[in-house]
């Protein structure tokens, strides 16, 4: 998802649209790592797609604009991903994120209400901190990962494009009268990622320099009222801020018009993800695969572990008492050919297959292929020599610990 903070480092429904999809890039630098698959089932006409707040914006930057999961969305700029990718890395890039789902849940009890669908623990999320955690289904799978955020006197959410419909009929339906459920479709939602976010964004909102990683608190950034969120999807510090949808143009404006500052598209956003070793709803994480299975156990804290009540409890406990007979981990293939998912893992040399490549590209950062993929749990252990099953051919490539790059979140 989504915004995956990986907090304990420190970051959906059946029917859902993944969230990625793979584009060319010719011209621009290494192709993004998204599904193709994706792409040839967004047939609609382009005028049924939804457009963000920021389309005419993109248009302006020179955006090359596809459809995303319903959404007609910026992949890449003239610059292109890779470009876009390092000035991430090495300043700051701001993503235009409002196809994604921003929800609030009032009432009384509605963080205990909502521990019966995610295995976090809620109830204990102080006001003005956030939690990543996710929708489990009966079976211990993950229907979606989202972000949870005590806003004082309401809980607001941040849940997948691909399923923000799915999702929240799901809440509606689980926890409705006694919480209100209400999505907040008038407000857009901007990434400012870097290692130079932090210094932009407190020239334009002084606060945002004392909030903590997984911090969150209503300010002004130049004078437009926004939540304001230290977290992201990138690996690096950032922000992401929550801001009325009439003033989108004019915040993403503010924030561009420092030098520091660059569009960056999805295309980049994957990449920049896929290093950080960030699982994507959709590819890396569905409703087949559990949290233990995705190495996310982080996620879920004491308290839940031991009282259980949630959904896929069960099966989820049991893993993690028992361990997983399967485990998500990183893939650095040799050579230059990337592995792109669906891609077969194998034992070296071709021989019984153990598991299969969920997300993998070119990794810029780290100059050469990266992966990630679910293997049988012997075969788990960092260093572990496999075979990938690429254009036919087994190429070789070792078990490698995640991130393929350190995330530099703010502590």
């Amino acid at each position: 998802m989504r915004t995956h903070p990986t907090e304990g480092d420190g970051k959906h429904l059946a029917g859902c649209a993944p969230e990625a999809l793979r584009f060319g890039t010719e011209g621009a630098g290494p192709a993004s790592p998204l599904a193709a698959s994706q792409q040839q089932r967004e047939v609609r006409p382009l005028s049924e797609l939804k457009r963000t707040p920021l389309h005419d914006l993109h248009r302006e930057l020179g955006a090359r604009l596809v459809p995303f999961a319903g959404w007609e969305m910026p992949v890449q700029y003239p610059a292109g991903i890779l470009a876009e990718h390092q000035h991430c890395r090495n300043a700051a890039a701001l993503f235009d994120v409002s196809h994604m789902g921003q929800v609030r849940l009032d009432g009384p009890d509605a963080a205990t209400a909502l521990e019966r669908l995610v295995p976090a623990d809620v109830a204990s999320l102080a006001p003005g901190r956030a939690r990543y955690t996710q929708l489990t289904d009966g079976a211990g799978g993950i229907l979606d990962d989202l972000i949870v955020s005590n806003a004082g006197d309401h809980l607001f959410l941040v849940v997948n494009a691909g399923c923000r419909d799915a999702d929240i009929d799901h809440m509606r339906t689980a926890l409705e009268p006694a919480v209100q459920v209400r999505e907040l479709a008038d407000r857009a939602l901007v990434a400012l990622q870097g290692p130079m976010a932090a210094t932009v964004l407190a020239r334009l909102a002084p606060p945002c320099a004392d909030l903590p990683f997984m911090g969150t608190a209503e300010m002004a950034v130049e004078g437009i009222p926004c939540r304001v969120s230290r977290l992201g999807y990138t690996g690096e510090d950032g922000y992401e801020i929550s801001v009325a949808a009439d003033e989108a143009v004019r915040l993403a404006k503010a924030l561009l018009a420092h030098a520091e500052v660059e569009p960056a598209g999805l295309g980049a956003r994957d990449s920049l993800r896929l290093e950080a070793g960030l699982p994507l709803h959709g590819h890396d994480i569905d409703a087949t695969t559990t949290p233990v299975e995705a190495g996310l156990a982080w996620s879920i804290q004491k308290r839940r572990r031991q009282e259980g009540g949630f959904a896929g409890a069960e099966t989820i406990l049991r893993q993690l008492a028992e361990g997983p007979a399967r485990r998500l981990v990183g893939l650095r293939p040799e050579g230059r050919a990337p592995a792109r998912e669906g891609t077969e893992i194998q034992e070296p040399g071709g021989g019984r297959t153990v598991g299969k490549v969920t997300s993998g590209g070119f990794g810029p950062s780290v100059g050469g292929p990266v992966a990630m993929g679910y293997v049988e749990t012997p075969c788990a252990e960092p260093g572990t020599e496999l075979s990938l099953l690429v254009r036919g051919k087994p190429l070789p490539a070792k078990v490698a610990a995640l991130p393929f790059v350190p995330r530099r979140y703010h502590r």
